[in-house]
């Protein structure tokens, strides 16, 4: 065991010194367009969103993931809730740009290319409760917002009057309207609200008021120089075991995946709803460029085909404890109980993360989310059929 956990942590070591290089090798471009058609150049990645693309925003606030997050890629916890990268670190290494900092994230953060200002449980609207009490992060997108613009004024006066080593750590001015904005958020508005007992017209409900939620803030950055955004829609949480575990009276009636129809019929309004909203600011912003990416359609494909795709159960969590998906309410990923009067940790990882879709129940595994991004990455699921490196390229389209 000790040789292949060795032999394990230099090939990570190898692989992340592979990783170094190619970044430090790749050439930087003084802008995001990309000339003739050709691939565009970002120079900076900022990202707003949750858990499916925090890198470190929660664990700065609430506490760090617990082990055994991160135990594939980083051999440690990383801040994300995953046994390694997330869709946002595919992107981020596709283009070149080192794994992005959390900006809540105080020790060892680097900025140069770019800010993460997504954390696990944020929604599009505010939440009105406790993370401690309902699970639900108190950095709303808009609060994010914020974050940004805090950013962009701190770091253009921090680089231009301080100079030094922050001249290293922090992202040129020029940047700002060079980068490539991502956004990944809406999943905990639909499942908060079925979470407090609404009912599904209730939750059908809040969709428009999402929606020019989510305007304001695409605006809110755009005003402050953003030109290119990358807007994921949302999952399938019909196919999410703590979705169905938190309300097991809509678990039913099932499609043949094992997923709730009824969670799965709201994501796909949402994501009809966003595909419009992401149409309407193209035809108002026609200078810039919008990519609807869909994320669902590869989630799903990956679910309902995954022993065909090499994976085991889909709805089956690798790192949990008990019942049917391996998902306890009140045990997750890395948590312990106290049996005989001392705690055991019982929320342990399987044997094998990449054969598995679901990393905890609530998130996917390195694995399922490499799957996703190699999806998304050539455009086919995009709106308008974009690849992810030339996404600069679809201004008024």
């Amino acid at each position: 065991m000790a040789t292949a956990t060795a032999a394990t942590g230099a090939a990570r070591t190898a692989a992340l010194l592979l990783l170094a290089l190619a970044l430090a090798l790749a050439p930087r471009a003084s802008g995001a367009a990309g000339a003739g058609g050709g691939d565009c150049h970002f120079p900076a990645i900022f990202n707003f969103g949750d858990s499916n693309s925090d890198t470190g925003g929660l664990s700065s606030l609430f506490g760090a993931a617990p082990p055994p997050n991160g135990r594939t890629f980083f051999g440690m916890p990383a801040g994300r809730y995953c046994d390694g990268r997330l869709v946002i670190d595919f992107i981020a290494e596709s283009l070149g740009i080192p794994h992005l900092s959390a900006y809540l994230n105080s020790i060892g953060s680097n900025f140069t290319q770019g800010a993460n200002f997504a954390t696990a449980g944020s929604s599009i609207r505010r939440q009105n409760t406790s993370l401690l009490l309902s699970g639900f992060s108190p950095i709303s997108l808009d609060v994010q917002s914020w974050e940004f613009e805090q950013f962009i004024n701190r770091s253009e006066y921090v680089y231009n009057n301080e100079g030094g080593i922050y001249r290293e750590l922090l992202p040129r001015a020029e940047y700002f309207s060079q980068a490539l904005y991502t956004f990944d958020i809406g999943q905990n508005d639909i499942t908060s609200s079925y979470f407090v007992n609404n009912s599904t017209a209730e939750v059908e409900a809040i969709i428009p008021d999402l929606m020019e939620r989510l305007t304001s803030i695409i605006q809110f950055v755009y005003a402050r120089g953003g030109r290119y955004f990358w807007i994921h829609n949302t999952g399938p949480l019909g196919c999410l075991p703590y979705a169905l575990l938190h309300r097991p009276d809509l678990a039913a009636p099932m499609d043949g995946a094992g997923c709730s129809v009824t969670y799965n019929k709201v994501a796909q309004l949402f994501n009809l709803r966003l595909k419009e909203t992401v149409a309407s600011l193209r035809k108002t912003h026609p200078d810039a460029a919008f990519t609807y990416v869909d994320v669902y359609t590869a989630k799903y494909k990956l679910i309902s085909e995954a022993k065909k795709l090499g994976f085991n159960d889909p709805l089956l969590a690798c790192c949990g404890h008990g019942g049917r998906y391996n998902f306890d309410l009140s045990i997750g990923c890395g948590g312990k109980k106290q049996v005989n009067g001392t705690w055991v940790m019982v929320g342990n990882s399987c044997e094998v993360p990449s054969k598995r879709v679901s990393w905890d129940g609530v998130h996917f595994t390195e694995a399922a989310n490499k799957f996703v991004f190699d999806q998304i990455v050539a455009g086919a699921l995009s709106d308008p059929p974009v690849p992810l490196k030339r996404a600069c390229q679809s201004k008024g389209r």
